[in-house]
């Protein structure tokens, strides 16, 4: 049986089981191992059963710009269905686990079961919500408000902790993201720190005082706007 993090949508005991015909299960990746690379051919959709994910590009001048962090319970690769290619690398940034989901096989089922055709939808959309939520002229201290803000909330709508955040990036990872120098990361976090919002060592985050960081990122947060 697979875990309800691989699972589009809440299906019948039948429908489940019918679901998991589709459903190949890939072997765990590694840290530092390539889901797929930019180019790849375009075959399945991924549904992150456990660990993170980092999708990014590297430009002609061998910059590398980070586009998305993935979590469980997440679709990765729905960029990927228009021009049947990935145009990005995603790489496991900690021992990692994917349910791997054939597109063809898995749209057809859609059409049989109205309850994942619908789920699929709201995950395609929740895709690009994510990607254009650090679109705008914001502050250093917004951005990386509303960035664990959401990481917070990501995690809390698939039954994990929303206030003990470990981060499987790196605060360069995090900085190139949130198109930021990795210093101001780190005096933004400190900052954070000495105002009572949150404790940060290393890569755990302890949120705090989750009303003032959502004040903080207010004018940012997607889940107020």
């Amino acid at each position: 049986m697979l875990g309800r993090r691989c699972l589009p949508a809440e299906l019948t005991e039948n429908q489940t089981l019918e679901f998991e015909n589709k459903v190949t299960r890939s072997k765990p990746l590694e840290l530092g191992e390539h889901l797929f690379r930019t180019g790849d051919a375009f075959h399945s959709l991924y549904a992150i059963h456990s660990g993170c994910f980092k999708s990014y590009t590297i430009d002609q001048e061998g910059r590398e710009h980070v586009l998305n962090f993935h979590f469980p319970g997440e679709l990765i690769g729905v960029d990927a269905v228009y021009q049947e290619a990935h145009s990005a690398n995603t790489t496991a940034l900690e021992n990692s686990s994917v349910c791997q989901l054939p597109y063809q096989s898995i749209m057809e089922l859609s059409f049989e079961m109205p309850e994942l055709h619908y789920q699929l939808l709201r995950l395609f959309s929740r895709e690009v919500f994510y990607v254009t939520t650090i679109a705008g002229d914001f502050s250093a201290e917004e951005r990386m408000a509303a960035f664990l803000v959401m990481v917070s909330g990501r995690l809390r709508t698939h039954g994990q902790s929303a206030a003990t955040l470990h981060l499987a990036m790196s605060r360069q990872d995090i900085a190139n993201y949130m198109r930021m120098a990795t210093e101001t990361v780190s005096r933004v976090l400190a900052r954070f720190e000495n105002n009572g919002l949150l404790d940060a060592d290393r890569k755990n985050i302890i949120i705090l005082d989750t009303k003032g960081l959502a004040e903080v990122a207010m004018c940012m947060n997607p889940y107020t706007r």
